[in-house]
């Protein structure tokens, strides 16, 4: 098969590209290793600026009609009492909020749009496992596995959205620069009641943090732990992670029987790190396969929605003449990195200075200063808010 770009990991940075490159008339076949988007993604937020592009590509109407919550500030919990983190009602309307949705809906949507336009083709069920090289060594394309079996896919330009374990960047030899985390996530569900929350909570106590997020029937559960601390909390059973999660919310005390084997228990393991080069000859790197973002903040697929626009934006015309080389690949590296460094160092300190310290402690853990100074000062929360919703460096289509 053979297309002007393959497209490899139909994430948010895979399939808004492909969608995005596809409306500027450049044929694009994007493989999606798995048969369907019916995964349990860590990223369930859509920020504000991700919703301000959606509506500049007429999907205002579609994505409000999934089964989002708004939610228009965030708070933290510590034993000292709730404070205020972000106030996005400070952000320009009409997008001031954070939706939560779960990212299958808005994977779908992306497909289904994307579907629509005549050079578009998405192979399910079909994982890369290698590249492709000319005699020069530039890359032709990928080497997948498919339903049907081995398949070749033949393209001017392979782009790779296949996540923090990239199978394209390893076959290319690139090796991420690692920075370090101090947690890792236990990610479970259990059942929400009307009565419940809406939107997001977050919980810290002494040696874990528990993130909750709405999905309507049930709680997405993000159980923060040490890293590398998964053996010792099975050892220690699961009667101990169900006394975990009632200590930091009391009120699922009725619930976390749920919580009856291992196999509803997932491990994410945290990692922040990015490239310092992002692009070999006939390929390039975006989103986590770029850069792997921590969870703080939940940017993770801004970032990456991101990445895909000024992608999109500073290549799709270059694709669309036939004018492409290897130095404009360099183009999305020079415009994205500003971004994901600034970003990566605000999740730093907070990893150190708040999760880290939380995580450390034995006694009770009250808010750090510049928690308590964002209720002081609440015009400081309108930073934090354009920092998670808007980013260091917005895309525009």
């Amino acid at each position: 098969m053979d297309t002007q770009v393959c497209v490899v990991g139909g994430g948010p940075a895979g399939l808004m590209l492909s969608l995005l490159l596809a409306r500027q008339g450049v044929g694009v076949v994007l493989l999606e290793k798995h048969a369907d988007f019916l995964r349990d993604f860590r990223g369930d937020t859509i920020h504000p600026s991700t919703l301000d592009l959606l509506a500049q590509l007429g999907l205002e109407e579609r994505i409000q009609a999934l089964p989002g919550r708004h939610e228009r500030t965030l708070t933290a919990t510590f034993d000292d009492g709730t404070f205020p983190m972000a106030d996005f009602t400070r952000l320009p309307e009409p997008h001031n909020y954070l939706m939560f949705l779960p990212q299958w809906d808005f994977l779908d949507l992306l497909a289904a749009e994307a579907a629509t336009l005549p050079g578009f083709t998405l192979l399910r069920s079909t994982e890369a496992v290698d590249v492709l090289r000319d005699a020069a060594g530039t890359v032709v394309g990928v080497a997948a596995s498919g339903p049907d079996g081995p398949v070749e896919i033949r393209a001017g330009l392979t782009v790779a959205c296949d996540g923090r374990f990239s199978v394209v960047r390893d076959r290319l030899g690139l090796v991420p620069r690692e920075f370090g985390a101090p947690m890792d996530v236990l990610w479970f569900r259990l059942p929400r009641t009307e009565a419940d929350h809406t939107g997001l909570d977050l919980r810290v106590g002494a040696g874990s943090l528990l993130l909750t997020i709405d999905r309507h029937d049930y709680f997405q559960c993000a159980c923060v732990i040490p890293k590398g601390g998964y053996d010792q909390v099975r050892a220690e059973g699961l009667d101990r992670l169900r006394a975990r999660v009632t200590t930091l919310v009391p009120q699922f005390a009725d619930r976390v029987a749920e919580l009856a084997d291992w196999d509803r228990v997932k491990l994410l393991t945290v990692r922040v790190n990015r490239l310092d080069r992002w692009h070999a000859p006939g390929v390039l790197c975006i989103g986590d396969a770029a850069h792997a973002m921590s969870p703080v903040g939940g940017v993770g697929v801004n970032l990456a929605v991101q990445d895909a626009v000024a992608t999109a934006r500073l290549l799709g015309p270059k694709l669309r003449a036939g004018t492409l080389t290897t130095a404009d690949l360099d183009l999305v590296r020079r415009r994205r990195r500003f971004p994901t460094v600034v970003t990566q160092r605000i999740q730093r300190v907070a990893q150190s200075r708040v999760i880290g310290t939380a995580l450390r402690a034995s006694g009770p853990v009250n808010a750090p200063a510049p928690v308590r100074l964002l209720q002081r000062l609440p015009f400081l929360q309108a930073l934090t808010a354009r920092l998670v919703g808007i980013g260091a460096r917005p895309e525009s289509l």
